[in-house]
């Protein structure tokens, strides 16, 4: 794989010179076209080291505005990083449509060198490199392009190019021991990378191997490529965006096999309420002990109770130890980026409970229901978000998901009590009309949801809420189970 890279490929300073002024320019006007695009692009370093890396992101700034530059360099992760699953910070790195993120020691770094030094076995390294396909697969989808360069030396012109920094004073910092443990695995080094690339390799997430023997050579090769695919990404047509068909009312549906007219009277439910709260309670102070975070959402219909069930969940939790996030229509900022990035970047740190008062889930309910999302855009959403859960389930978290379910006739009774009183009007809004107006098609969006995202690992727990004492305990109790199963794995 790596012979084409080996072949001592050297620019004089005159071809390059010749070369950098007309590449430069059409670079710089690339950039400005990009800055008004609808996707953000990712430049990927990774190969052996001493190999150029640095040099390539130096020359990018270099020759770029800055500005649009966001770039990040990554280490082992920090306490704050490993309390999460492990691409929450490449998520919240992202570039933001229309800017050019450039990444070193990036999503491969470490899944390559836990292969060389025999810290995780083949099985292990496949499944943490189908994570990158997958990682890398749905930011394409959304549009991004991403660019992936491995900067590559042979073992010889390795181990010369590390002495040379090690004798220069200006670049002998750059030399660390571990610099000279992965050259003396060198053989295993390459081994891994070259599976790491043939797993990895795809078209809307191409590898180029770069020969990084010669510092001119190497950047003009980075930089081209980067201009030819820019251009060409820039020139692609914009996806033609087509008026949903209007879906057929379900016979059957999920929603449709739950009894509604389960109740728990007041004395009942006060007692069972102080019960479950203080289980709950206890759970949650042995997972804070345990650094065992969880994620709970609420999902559901206008008026169906969320609010209302939210609180009395963490009525009875250490306010230090939970968070409720409430998702409204995406921000600009958030617009910018990939659906679930405003999902990642909230995450809980350690022993921590994260509340999400609707979720992901809108990209396959609202935003279908309402075209804000393409069909195909909402359709491959399933898979993502099954993703999404199962990194944070490998991660060892907690993952709750209620749907809130009312009859229509019972939202109508309480639209109509939320108009008559005023503390309570601001809640009723003419979307939520709307929505109603919409009951079957949002009916059949949830039945697919539960049938495409419903397993047993990330369960949907319908819950009957037409009574909302029946309800609460429902969902408390429910907590307080998975809190259990979780407490009782190692």
């Amino acid at each position: 794989m790596f012979e084409t890279a080996e072949l001592g490929a050297k620019t004089s300073r005159e071809e390059f010179d010749a070369a950098a002024g007309p590449l430069r320019l059409e670079l710089l006007a690339l950039q400005e076209k990009l800055r008004e695009a609808d996707f953000p692009v990712l430049v990927l370093f990774a190969g052996v080291d001493g190999a150029g890396k640095s040099e390539s992101v130096n020359l990018i700034s270099e020759w770029l505005d800055p500005h649009w530059i966001v770039t990040r360099a990554y280490e082992n992760p920090s306490q704050e990083e490993a309390e999460r699953p492990s691409f929450w910070r490449y998520w919240r790195d992202l570039p933001k449509k229309g800017q050019l993120g450039l990444f070193l020691s990036g999503w491969y770094s470490r899944p390559v060198l836990d292969r060389v030094y025999r810290r995780s076995d083949m099985a292990e390294f496949d499944r943490r490199l189908d994570h990158n396909k997958a990682f890398e697969r749905l930011l394409a989808d959304d549009g991004a392009l991403i660019l992936k360069f491995w900067m590559h030396l042979d073992k010889k012109s390795q181990k010369k190019r590390l002495k040379a920094f090690e004798a220069d004073p200006l670049q002998c910092w750059r030399v660390k021991k571990g610099d000279w443990k992965n050259w003396r695995r060198y053989d295993k080094f390459i081994e891994a990378a070259e599976h790491a690339i043939r797993r990895t390799d795809f078209s809307h997430a191409r590898w180029t191997i770069v020969d990084g023997g010669d510092h001119r050579h190497r950047g003009l090769t980075v930089l081209r490529h980067l201009r030819d695919a820019l251009a060409q990404h820039l020139a692609r047509p914009k996806p033609r965006r087509h008026k949903p068909a209007k879906p057929k009312p379900l016979r059957t549906t999920v929603l449709g096999t739950l009894d509604l007219s389960q109740k728990l009277g007041e004395k009942d439910y006060v007692t069972a309420l102080r019960e479950a709260r203080a289980e709950l309670a206890v759970l949650a102070r042995e997972a804070h002990g345990r650094g065992i975070s969880s994620v709970a959402l609420f999902e559901g219909w206008d008026a169906a109770g969320k609010g209302g069930a939210i609180r009395r969940v963490t009525a009875g939790l250490d306010a230090r130890h939970w968070q409720v996030i409430p998702v409204a229509a995406p921000s600009d900022e958030e617009k910018a980026h990939h659906y679930l990035w405003r999902f990642w970047r909230h995450l809980p740190r350690a022993g921590h409970m994260l509340i999400y008062d609707r979720s992901w889930y809108g990209r396959v309910l609202v935003e279908r229901v309402e075209a804000f999302a393409r069909q195909e855009e909402w359709q491959r959403a399933y898979a993502e978000i099954n993703n999404f859960e199962d990194q944070l389930l490998h991660h060892g978290m907690v993952l709750a998901k209620f749907w809130l379910h009312i009859s229509s006739e019972e939202q109508y009774r309480r639209f109509e009590l939320r108009d008559s009183v005023a503390y309570k009007k601001w809640k009723l809004t003419e979307e939520d009309w709307r929505n109603r107006a919409k009951w079957d098609a949002y009916e059949a969006a949830v039945h697919e949801m539960v049938e495409r995202t419903s397993s047993a690992a990330a369960p949907w727990t319908l819950i009957e809420g037409n009574d909302k004492n029946f309800a609460r305990i429902k969902i408390i109790r429910t907590l307080c189970d998975r809190y259990r199963h979780r407490l009782a794995q190692p």
